[in-house]
């Protein structure tokens, strides 16, 4: 399916791994020009060489922390200047600390609500503007599946992601009129490196090994397996396209079925 991407400009944020970087490399599969960043910069540039390698589409790098508002700023900045707008934005950033009520600090919250919460809505602030100007965007917000149904040692997680979907709700509504489609993706359990990290830890603590981790997990789900990056960058690709036009307001999760509640 030809997406018709190939005229638009996309931003995808924490992107020099994981589901953010197979969010980019969907998006440049389909012709758009890509900006992507990180906090490190040997890291990003190198992800921008691969994209660009594999999907012949150009790729931006850009060095910006999205837990700080002045790194956002000087990001669109260089858009605006580069570019002079920009068509598609994904909102990701790494998770919040973990932990319960009563062991996370101050400082965890903090840093938490910074990263999760207030980056979507720094981003989203500077690039609705463009969006509402040229009367077309897209803003895909990476979520989490706990964001719809909460777990333990989540909490932050849980707390600040919901706030995106009820966010994402508020504004989507707004600016439909504009031709605007504002919605989050909420990911279950997907084979990335953070998740493969956290497994680890897992197993250390329930002395078994990796796969039998993976078949503990894997039974919980009703598709019977974990869910791969290319899903998860296709469906955002597929939001971020004209063929999603009439997808507004919505969190989507993408759990293989392991989310119970009715949302």
């Amino acid at each position: 399916m030809d997406l018709n991407l190939k005229s638009k400009i996309a931003l995808v944020t924490a992107s020099s791994k994981g589901i953010g970087k197979a969010a980019a490399n969907s998006l440049a599969k389909e012709g758009a020009t890509v900006i992507i960043c990180s906090r490190k910069k040997n890291e990003i540039e190198q992800t921008a060489i691969e994209i660009q390698h594999s999907t012949n589409s150009e790729i931006i790098p850009f060095v910006a922390d999205v837990s700080k508002l002045e790194d956002i700023q000087h990001l669109f900045e260089q858009i605006k200047k580069q570019f002079g707008t920009i068509h598609i934005l994904v909102n990701n950033a790494g998770g919040p600390p973990t932990g319960d009520l009563l062991t996370m600090t101050e400082l965890e919250w903090s840093r938490g609500y910074e990263l999760t919460l207030m980056s979507m809505i720094r981003l989203s602030r500077e690039a609705l503007p463009f969006m509402i100007k040229q009367k077309w965007g897209r803003i895909i917000t990476i979520t989490s599946h706990a964001g719809k149904e909460p777990f333990n040692n989540f909490i932050a997680s849980s707390t600040f992601r919901s706030g995106i979907h009820n966010l994402t709700k508020n504004i989507s509504s707004k600016y439909a009129k504009d031709n605007i489609t504002i919605n989050t993706v909420c990911p279950g359990h997907i084979l990335t490196e953070s998740q493969k990290i956290i497994m680890e830890k897992r197993c250390i603590e329930k002395n078994i090994s990796m796969e039998e981790f993976m078949t503990q997990i894997s039974k919980d789900i009703p598709a019977g397996r974990l869910g791969n990056l290319e899903e998860v960058g296709n469906v955002i690709a597929f939001l971020a396209s004209e063929n999603a036009s009439y997808i507004n307001g919505i969190n989507l999760l993408i759990d293989g079925g392991l989310t119970k509640g009715v949302h």
